[in-house]
């Protein structure tokens, strides 16, 4: 079942590349976008991570933290955040408990073989833990931008 905008949003913990653990709570006061993707070092994934990575200062600013969220290891996430100089936390969800908490796994195709995978989705959470926003359908690109705008006018209409 996905969390629906004004529930609270189900806790968890992981690790991310650097192994430091992070969960929700240790989150509390600050707006935090949890943004799924499918694979390390794949190109829309990549694209992503490398938006989210130069607009870094100014979601901070805005008072945002990032957390990404795939299947992949401590390891590929070590790879990936170094490879490409990320500057957030990548949490590594081996299993895919997180995913199933917020419903992001689902059927998908290649090359004529179908499986489980990661839908590229993610959720902003407010300074109370709340879900204010589910974005569904990301365009790689754009997404960060998006997301600061939206942080900027919540906090405007507060």
């Amino acid at each position: 079942m996905i969390p629906v905008i004004g529930s609270v949003a189900p806790d968890f913990s992981l690790l991310d590349q650097t192994e430091k653990k992070h969960s929700l709570e240790m989150h509390r006061g600050k707006y935090v976008l949890l943004y799924f993707y499918p694979n390390d070092m794949t190109p829309g994934c990549t694209l992503e991570a490398k938006c989210f990575r130069d607009l870094m200062q100014d979601l901070q600013d805005a008072g945002v933290e990032i957390l990404g969220i795939s299947e992949d290891g401590v390891k590929s996430h070590q790879k990936f955040a170094a490879k490409h100089d990320l500057n957030f936390p990548l949490l590594a969800d081996e299993g895919g408990l997180v995913c199933d908490l917020y419903g992001v796994k689902a059927e998908k195709k290649l090359f004529g073989k179908s499986f489980i995978g990661i839908r590229r989705e993610s959720f902003l959470i407010d300074s109370e833990g709340v879900i204010v926003k589910h974005y569904e359908k990301v365009n790689p690109e754009e997404h960060p931008q998006e997301v600061l705008a939206d942080v900027q006018n919540f906090k405007n209409d507060r």
